[in-house]
């Protein structure tokens, strides 16, 4: 049966995807695997679509037609798969692959009946399982049936939603080719899916098990609800058994039907216990097989289980790599640095290389390891009281995982705790000084950094930035430094509870921290309101402007009137803020001075919506609120019992919390300044490698780690395929949604609000800017592409400080990810912002355009 366009299962493995496809290979994996059976078959190969589709009239024309669409296109998307696909099964078969299909089939048995299966190149993948997008059919019977159905399949490449998974996926349609699955048809007394890991909570040491009567099809199509076994630690733990009323059954003569189950068998399990251990462990050993968790399609024949298919289960976050043998329970960095997004190889260690804590990597994404903090009862107790403040759903998934005993040990404690994270208490004096004199050793370290890069490049530069991150990491682990950020966030907190007991006045701080001094987002986000009172009084460069598309416009600018000054202020604002961007923890993000015309849409809201002298006006009006905010909780301090006492304590930590707060913006912009830096001479490197023939692109070097882009600077050579495999594996990054809280079992936890004092269907969030505001909702998820009006609110998944500039031309502030330090709560309060954060799903429960009502209070939404 060998041959270029037919080979039997014991000719492939999961090595030749290219050739059968990846359900094609994956069944021929598994019918060499010890204890496994697998229905007899054969795999029509893509050398044979190849041949079918190169008969096909103007195919190619057509399929740069479909690329140039997007998957929200969808009547195009209808009408011109409809067209190609049936052009596809329309095509004449080429004699000698009809002849070996049919050769394959009689071997087979040529009067048997036959499950006929797409398997195209591109699904089973650990990265993009395609379930679905292809077509299955049952119980084909004869040659010619068998080989018009192949037919189907191969068309079935261009059915509507294959054509629109791979445009939302970013897949090329050229890159991917359809082989077909034929398999002796089985007639189970009960079929369906096993799960080796938890498909909801990502558990990997859970099974699942769904089961019907008769063909899985009954349960694919939703027909009938299944069983449902939970198993773990070799025992079942939990059983649905669920009414089957009808089951699905091959007809002689080839097809399927809907039949009546028995009613005295209907709440009967389509398996007993038994039968469900036996299966998972049948299920363990796949999963070995693939390394990795599988979704298995399986049929239970004459009391034996046979398997029908197996393919990764792509919807689960990644474990941190972590081999020792212990239990550990890990936190997104990326919620506490309000950037959920995945990042690239080169982004991920650099991040690692210059963090303050060590990090795991996972899914695209950075996590810290709390097992530590945990496992004594004084030093969980303050960490939890930590995240209280910081994220009430971190804290909820971790007393979660805390409850059920089972991952983090409990160990006596060895002392007092002391601050989590070895923060240092924040004795320190109230002095203006001493922020000034951080601000100055910062900006000396980093003008060194620019001036001594310049000179290095090849491997020199790497080991230059080796020695620059000891410093990066020197500036960020200052004790004066953190003692300063303690300083105003201990402040904010004891005003906070202080005058919320003394007073009854919640959520003072955020007024007594408007306009505080040398809050460099804040000022970021307000000196671009400088440039448009620059640009607003030459209507020729703000219709310059309006046209401006992704290059580069500031050579274009002195041609115009007005327009040396407005080039002028735009490269006074980008030398100053230019390295921050959207994402800019991860290197591999371009930033604003290479991207200025990221710019121009702020820029324009700006002139169009504000009058000059906005900026001054406003960071005025923010210290007159603060200044009348501090006579007044004075003055009602003074006439309390103890009241001196009590209004003396509150000026001093007044003047704490304004003398300090605006520091805790400062060491990012710090860090992202030193990034900065990096990126030019990291980039510079890549393009030396790409002009030398060692990369074919620049970005390229972003899918190698820091280590591999200092042996590819060394050794010039680079591993192409290695490359290809993490640009496929950070497209399906950008698929998954990180959790906050991550076990090494794979359990994915975000955590829940426990309250009940909020009206009925209101979003809970976290409060962290006070104040209520009404407004028309904008949903936006790309900076560059917000469209926002007086008096909206900005609902988006997280913000980090390049979003700073939008915040001064919106009424209020809604973010799915967010906490009462993290910058987008901070610039909020500076601005006078309602906000609420932590909402979970906010951009997809607000509508874009929603009247909603923020109360940053009481940390609730609601949907008007």
């Amino acid at each position: 049966m060998a041959g270029r366009y037919v080979v039997g299962f014991d000719e492939v493995d999961e090595t030749q995807v290219a050739l059968v496809g990846g359900k094609g290979a994956h069944l021929g994996a598994l019918s060499r695997t010890d204890g496994v059976r697998v229905p007899v078959g054969f795999c029509v190969t893509t050398d044979a679509f190849r041949q079918v589709v190169a008969g096909v009239p103007a195919l190619d024309e057509r399929l740069d037609r479909l690329a140039r669409l997007g998957p929200d296109d969808r009547e195009a998307i209808r009408a011109l798969s409809a067209e190609i696909r049936r052009a596809v099964e329309e095509a004449a078969v080429p004699g000698d692959v009809a002849t070996a299909i049919a050769a394959a089939t009689a071997d087979l048995g040529a009067h048997d009946a036959f499950a006929v299966r797409s398997s195209a190149t591109a699904e089973d993948l650990p990265t993009a399982s395609f379930a679905g997008q292809q077509d299955t059919y049952l119980n084909v019977v004869g040659p010619e049936a068998v080989l018009a159905h192949v037919g189907r399949c191969w068309a079935s490449l261009f059915t509507e939603r294959a054509v629109s998974y791979r445009l939302r996926n970013g897949i090329d349609h050229r890159a991917v080719r359809m082989a077909v699955v034929v398999q002796r048809m089985v007639h189970p007394d009960a079929a369906g899916i096993l799960f080796t890991a938890d498909p909801v909570t990502g558990n990997r040491t859970v099974s699942s098990v769904d089961a019907g009567f008769g063909l899985g099809e009954a349960l694919v199509a939703g027909l009938v609800n299944p069983d449902v076994f939970t198993v773990r630690d070799d025992a079942v733990v939990t059983r649905t058994i669920a009414a089957k009323r009808v089951a699905v059954h091959a007809v002689p003569g080839g097809g399927t039907r809907v039949t009546e189950v028995d009613p005295a068998r209907r709440e009967q399990p389509a398996l007993t216990d038994a039968q469900v251990l036996r299966l998972v462990r049948l299920g363990r050993r796949i999963e070995a097989r693939f390394g990795r968790p599988q979704d298995v399609e399986w049929a239970l024949v004459d009391g034996d289980f046979q398997i029908l298919q197996s393919r990764p289960i792509t919807t689960l976050f990644p474990v941190p790599a972590v081999d020792d043998g212990e239990k550990h329970v890990y936190l997104s960095v990326g919620h506490q640095q309000m950037m959920t997004d995945a990042m690239r190889p080169l982004g991920l260690s650099m991040w690692q290389r210059t963090a303050m804590a060590p990090m795991h990597s996972a899914g695209g994404r950075l996590f810290v390891d709390a097992t530590r903090h945990l496992a004594t009862p004084a030093g969980r107790a303050a960490f939890l009281n930590l995240m209280t403040r910081s994220d009430p759903l971190t804290r909820d998934a971790l007393e979660t995982v805390l409850e059920r005993g089972d991952v983090v040990p409990t160990l006596p404690d060895t002392g007092p705790a002391g601050p989590p994270a070895g923060l240092p208490p924040a004795t320190i004096e109230t002095d203006p000084a001493i922020v000034a004199a951080l601000i100055e050793g910062s900006r000396d370290s980093i003008a060194a950094l620019r001036r001594d890069i310049r000179t290095r490049s090849g491997p020199a530069l790497f080991d230059f930035l080796t020695e620059a991150f000891e410093e990066h990491k020197r500036v960020l682990t200052d004790p004066v430094s953190i003692q300063a950020i303690m300083a105003g966030m201990e402040a904010t907190w004891w005003l906070n509870d202080k005058l919320g007991e003394w007073l009854g006045e919640p959520n003072a701080a955020d007024t007594l921290t408007l306009s505080a001094p040398g809050n460099v987002t804040s000022e970021m986000g307000l000196a671009l309101l400088d440039v448009a009172d620059v640009i607003r009084p030459h209507p020729e460069v703000v219709a310059f402007l309006r046209d401006v598309g992704d290059g580069d416009f500031l050579d274009e600018l002195p041609k115009l009137p007005g327009g040396s000054e407005a080039r002028a202020a735009v490269e006074d604002y980008l030398d100053r803020y230019g390295m921050r961007c959207v994402g800019e923890i991860d290197i591999t993000r371009p930033r604003w001075s290479e991207q200025p015309a990221t710019l121009v849409p702020l820029i324009l809201d700006h002139v169009r919506t504000f009058a000059p002298g906005e900026s001054r006006r406003r960071f005025a009006q923010g210290q007159r609120a603060a200044e009348r905010k501090a006579e007044e909780v004075l003055a009602r301090l003074r006439a309390l019992p103890d009241g001196e006492r009590k209004a003396d304590e509150t000026r001093r930590m007044i003047d704490r919390v304004r003398t300090f707060i605006g520091y805790r913006e400062y060491p990012k912009y710090d860090i992202i300044s030193r990034y900065f830096a990096y990126r030019q001479a990291l980039t510079a490197e890549a393009d030396r490698l790409v002009r030398t023939g060692v990369l074919a692109d620049r970005e390229d070097a972003f899918f190698l780690t820091f280590d591999e882009f200092r042996d590819a600077v060394r050794t010039r050579r680079v591993d192409a395929r290695l490359v290809r495999e993490r640009r496929d594996a950070f497209r399906w990054h950008r698929t998954l949604t990180p959790p906050r809280v991550l076990t090494s079992d794979g359990e994915a936890l975000a955590g829940a609000y426990r309250r009940d004092d909020v009206p009925s269907g209101a979003l809970v969030g976290l409060p962290v800017s006070h104040g209520t505001v009404e407004g028309r909702a904008r949903v936006v998820l790309d900076l560059a592409r917000a469209d926002l009006a007086p008096g909206d609110i900005l609902v988006t998944a997280h913000t980090d400080p390049s979003w700073t500039p939008l915040f001064v031309a919106v009424a209020g502030l809604v973010t799915e990810v967010g906490g009462q330090m993290t910058h987008g709560a901070v610039i909020a309060r500076e601005y006078g912002l309602p906000a609420v954060v932590n909402v979970p799903d906010a951009t997809r429960l607000i509508a874009d355009g929603r009247r909603i009502r923020v109360h940053g209070s009481a940390g609730y939404v609601e949907l008007l």
